[in-house]
């Protein structure tokens, strides 16, 4: 009998980062705002911390300089290795938007 894979529930106003353009995370991040959120959650591991710092800096800098940056977290998380199948540190970061 197979276990079913482990879905992670979606966090509402929590943005992940990954490969797509920055300037597309920093829509989503506004549209969370828009949508009624008071702040947003920006996530991120690996390479991709440095487009999540990015992200935050051109919200709250360039589009909405009423934002501002309350909380950053950083973390190691252990992720197993599609590859090699063996364990991995990747960092991550999680950055907090509050108006």
């Amino acid at each position: 009998m197979s276990e079913a894979p482990i879905q992670q529930q979606r966090e509402p106003n929590t943005v992940f980062i990954g490969k797509k353009p920055t300037m597309s995370y920093v829509l989503a991040c506004l549209t969370v705002m828009q949508n009624g959120g008071a702040g947003v959650n920006i996530k991120a591991r690996g390479k991709a911390i440095s487009k999540a710092v990015d992200v935050a800096q051109i919200i709250t800098k360039r589009f909405a300089t009423d934002v501002s940056v309350k909380k950053i977290a950083i973390n190691t998380e252990q992720v197993k290795s599609q590859e090699t199948g063996a364990m991995n540190n990747v960092s991550s970061i999680e950055i907090h938007l509050e108006k």
